[in-house]
């Protein structure tokens, strides 16, 4: 075609489309950030972080820097959060090493948060009644004033947290010999205490025995964190435990599923001995490489699973005698609240370690039918959602957001990060489709961790753990954390469309 006869086909409409393409040609020729196609997607996740994460403008950079500790602090001077968010402290008298928590008496109504403490039992006083004080291991914080309260005493690393369908609180230990503890009416019980570990002895704040709260000699002996308990009374968990720690070529942690013996259907209980969590049989899950039998080992991290059977008691031991599937640190685990399928979405973390390149990652299964443990059925899918990178690593817990369905991941680190993670699209893959950073502490010696939303997800709390202790204020004879409130999420009527919900 002759050159003239192309300057005439190039009118209106065509020139346009014609100039764009000279545009993006002389792009991608010119700068090479243009033609690395990842990175253009960043980009677009940043430039449409409103509509998809319901913030204005993420964070570019994590904090690199140092913080000077000092009274009076305001919750800007910690941490650096996206565009559009707000932090105040709720409080800075929760006990020292605050970390995860369970809003009371329900996610929509929040006025409580009941805090997992993750301190070692030690003794440090004596109580008003004379017997003695232990450190503070479950803790109520009014959500209005940040009023502190003591519920339990003398757990050893109290870590992971929930509130139960039938309106009572889940506590559990991250130690070797951990142990889980119920507790009902939270509100109206302070200072009980744990004096003996072993056997579940368990005193009320005048010395005599509680009735508000009890050992859970029926769920797994772990070092527990993460955790998700169903209406039915099952209980699916992660051992918090690295491959070879225990021993050489030992596996790391695995999942545990609890299955009671009479089940609950989320029916409110008002005692203790109604708990579906009296009895029940303990199970670990075994991922298998083949669809038609139990063919596992290392490099079976994924696929589909059966659960096999396990003693409460030694429960660890024996998943790795029969041959459950082990990971690294599993640590927090949720239920996915907008899965909508046949059973139950889990998805938990496996910190890795940085130093060694091992950025971590988040795995999700699904299980089919929770109330069936059988080592010949394969009820579970389990597949890789997130992997971690160098500025994505280690992460600890994580939080869905509700009605987005968002994954907040928060890493295991100084100077901590908290990523905003999208669900799975409709495209191919079947991975978080990306993510972006809203937060990044400022403070080298602490971390962030148990970052949860309130019901309508507009609202999160986070804790600032393990910052310098003799820079921290006492209270209650103890060192204390700062619990941070954010506000400003601004959540879309459905996903996709950029209406903001009244």
């Amino acid at each position: 075609m002759q050159p003239n006869k192309v300057k005439l086909l190039i009118t209106g409409t065509s020139l346009v489309i014609f100039t764009f393409i000279l545009q993006l040609n002389a792009s991608f020729a010119s700068d090479d950030e243009s033609r690395d196609f990842g990175k253009r997607v960043e980009k677009l996740l940043d430039a449409k972080s409103t509509k998809l994460f319901g913030v204005k403008k993420p964070i570019k950079e994590s904090f690199n820097g140092t913080l000077e500790r000092a009274p009076g602090q305001a919750a800007q001077d910690l941490i650096i959060l996206a565009k559009g968010l707000k932090a105040e402290i709720l409080t800075r008298n929760a006990a020292d090493k605050a970390d995860m928590f369970a809003l009371w008496p329900d996610d929509k109504t929040a006025s409580y948060l009941i805090f997992c403490i993750e301190g070692s039992r030690e003794l440090i006083g004596t109580l008003p009644s004379g017997i003695n004080k232990y450190n503070p291991s479950v803790q109520r914080i009014n959500a209005n004033t940040g009023e502190v309260e003591t519920i339990l005493r003398g757990m050893n690393r109290c870590d992971g947290i929930r509130r139960t369908p039938w309106n009572t609180v889940l506590v559990t230990e991250e130690t070797d010999d951990g142990a889980a503890y119920e507790i009902i009416d939270p509100l109206t019980i302070t200072n009980n205490s744990v004096l003996d570990r072993t056997t579940g002895e368990i005193i009320s704040a005048d010395g005599n025995p509680s009735t508000n709260i009890v050992k859970r000699d029926s769920l797994p002996t772990m070092a527990w964190e993460g955790l998700t308990v169903l209406s039915s009374g099952v209980v699916i968990a992660g051992d918090e435990l690295r491959p070879g720690s225990a021993a050489p070529d030992v596996d790391g942690g695995a999942l545990f599923k609890f299955v009671p013996a009479v089940a609950n259907n989320g029916t409110p209980i008002a005692d203790l001995s109604e708990s579906p969590l009296v009895a029940g049989s303990v199970f670990a899950l075994q991922v298998s490489c083949v669809n038609s039998k139990q063919q596992f080992g290392q490099g079976c991290e994924i696929g589909n699973g059966a659960w096999v059977p396990v003693n409460a008691a030694t429960a660890r031991i024996d998943a790795d005698a029969n041959g459950a599937t082990g990971y690294y640190r599993p640590e927090d685990l949720h239920q996915d609240p907008v899965y909508q399928g046949e059973g139950v979405r889990f998805c938990w973390t496996n910190t890795g370690n940085k130093g060694a390149s091992n950025y971590g990652e988040i795995i999700c299964g699904i299980d089919s039918d929770p109330l069936v443990a059988d080592i010949n059925t394969r009820t579970v899918i389990v597949n890789r959602f997130l992997e971690g990178d160098p500025d994505m690593n280690q992460p600890d817990n994580l939080a869905f957001q509700p009605k987005t369905g968002n994954v907040y991941v928060i890493e295991d680190n100084p100077n901590g990060d908290v990523f905003a993670c999208l669900p799975d699209g409709a495209d191919r893959d079947i991975k978080s489709d990306g993510c972006v950073k809203i937060l990044s502490l400022k403070d080298p010696s602490a971390e962030p961790t148990g970052f949860e939303f309130t019901g309508d997800g507009k609202t999160a709390f986070v804790s600032i753990q393990h910052s310098n202790d003799d820079l921290m204020p006492l209270f209650d004879e103890f060192r204390t954390d700062d619990i941070v409130k954010i506000t400003g999420f601004k959540i879309k009527k459905s996903f996709g469309k950029n209406k903001e919900e009244d």
